[in-house]
């Protein structure tokens, strides 16, 4: 929650219980908020030429389940200062899109000093500023989504107190030095080559795809980027990104790191990565939380050296009350994605996103050959526009209640398999894809069979499966009518 004039305390203090964390006010006044930058971490900043009072930016990444403080440097760049694990965060990878969700948002935003919240119910708390421009201009909705201390998540990125009080301690002291705001990135994960090949398949892809340029602009350049809007997308850049051009300036290490990324996303996919969505039961936690992992990280030595934090630290932390804990003992789990032709009418009308087509793995012989990069196999895949295009998600606990197991692994690939069956069969372009298209087949046949589909619908794709690639469009029309009866 932001602070606000005295005069709308009383207002706010009623309304704020409708927000995402319900961060209220603790009683009284706190000192909390007066706690100083530890003397380790000053020493670190000494040591990386930093001063306490340069400015800062921070960066989350939900599947890694880390929160990185950078801070700028002597050179005029924003270095690395520190990072922390994220003791909870609720919903799925992909963006809040309303109220009550249990999302953690994905996207830019700017945390002024109004922001933060000294006297929080949650120890100390800084409001993300979500919805921003680009979330109104997708029609997303919801409040107070917050990084704050106790380890309990509904739509926000939980950390424990003596972690949040050394993020407060530092925004405050670059706040003090004259810093007007400072920028905060919210990520599905790192997004590395690896990772967009990965998930190119998902229905966020291009919501992703237009995340990771600011994260380019970032990793390029080590300066924070300017972030515009361009009807409902991101733009980034310099001072004509911020003014709103649809086709900002773009630096050439910014160039240069994007076409790398390209080609070896295009040579990651020809090798046989698979694409896959990952399916959580509600959110995530660092590992270093979990006491059984305690014990392993320090057994293993070289693993604990090469964590960014001390895992037998942060495993003594106090949590306070854990949010949802049965849904931290189930591993995330990765279902395959078949890639899609085109866009295909889902359930209620609603358009899903199509996939990026698959590179072959000629392509990809003639990017390492020297020829010209072709785009990355998910920039292909084009930003949907908001009211036509809602991404598929697998549907996840809210305030509403929990839904079954089964819902929550396959809800969400059931939906799209029922509304990919009028779309034109796309035969795999090389082997690469054939096992993960043999995993969505079978899950498709578990899940129509758990569905009890009509025999008529079923029989027609049965035969689609059999019949030769240039019969399957036209196997599946009846189908898709049938579908389209129930």
């Amino acid at each position: 929650m932001a602070v606000r004039p005295l005069a709308a305390a009383g207002l706010i203090a009623v309304t704020l219980g409708l927000g995402a964390c319900q961060d209220g006010l603790v009683n009284g006044a706190s000192t909390r908020h007066l706690t100083p930058v530890p003397a380790q971490t000053l020493s670190l900043m000494q040591t990386k030429g930093m001063s306490q009072t340069d400015p800062i930016l921070i960066r989350a990444y939900k599947k890694e389940s880390e929160l990185e403080v950078w801070k700028r440097d002597g050179t005029g760049q924003y270095a690395l200062l520190k990072t922390f694990p994220i003791c909870r965060w609720s919903g799925q990878l992909g963006p809040k899109t309303k109220q009550g969700d249990r999302q953690a948002p994905e996207g830019f935003y700017t945390i002024t000093p109004g922001q933060m919240n000294p006297n929080s119910a949650y120890y100390l708390s800084f409001d993300t500023g979500y919805p921003n421009a680009f979330d109104r201009a997708n029609g997303r909705t919801g409040n107070y989504i917050m990084v704050h201390g106790t380890c309990s998540s509904a739509g926000c990125f939980a950390m424990t107190d003596a972690s949040m009080a050394e993020i407060y301690a530092i925004a405050r002291e670059a706040f003090a030095g004259g810093q007007r705001a400072f920028q905060f990135q919210s990520y599905p994960f790192r997004m590395t080559a690896q990772n967009m090949a990965k998930f190119r398949n998902d229905a966020n892809a291009p919501f992703w795809n237009n995340l990771k340029e600011g994260y380019d602009y970032f990793e390029a350049l080590k300066q924070e980027p300017k972030v515009g809007l361009c009807g409902a997308k991101y733009v980034f850049g310099g001072a004509d990104a911020a003014a709103g051009s649809c086709s900002p300036r773009v630096e050439p290490q910014v160039a240069e790191k994007r076409a790398r990324d390209d080609q070896q996303i295009a040579e990651l996919v020809a090798k046989g990565t698979p694409a896959t969505r990952v399916v959580y039961q509600d959110g995530g936690q660092n590992p270093v939380f979990r006491p059984q992992n305690v014990t392993a990280f320090a057994s293993l030595g070289t693993k604990e050296e090469e964590l960014p934090y001390n895992a037998k630290e942060f495993g003594r932390h106090h949590l306070g009350e854990v949010s949802r804990p049965e849904t931290l003992a189930a591993a995330p789990e990765e279902v395959a994605i078949e890639p899609k032709a085109g866009p295909a009418t889902g359930p209620k009308g609603r358009t899903q996103l199509a996939a990026a087509p698959i590179p072959t793995k000629a392509a990809a012989a003639a990017l390492t050959g020297g020829a010209k990069p072709a785009p990355a196999p998910m920039m292909m895949a084009k930003q949907a526009e908001p009211a036509e295009a809602k991404p598929a998600r697998v549907t996840v606990a809210d305030a509403e209640g929990d839904v079954s197991a089964f819902q929550k692994v396959f809800g969400g690939l059931a939906r799209k398999e029922e509304a990919t069956a009028a779309a034109p069969a796309t035969p795999a372009t090389d082997a690469a894809t054939a096992e993960p298209a043999k995993q969505v087949h079978a899950a498709r046949a578990r899940i129509q069979a758990h569905l009890a589909k009509p025999p008529v619908a079923t029989g027609a794709l049965a035969e689609a499966k059999k019949a030769p690639a240039a019969k399957v469009a036209e196997v599946k029309k009846p189908a898709a009518k049938a579908e389209a009866a129930r």
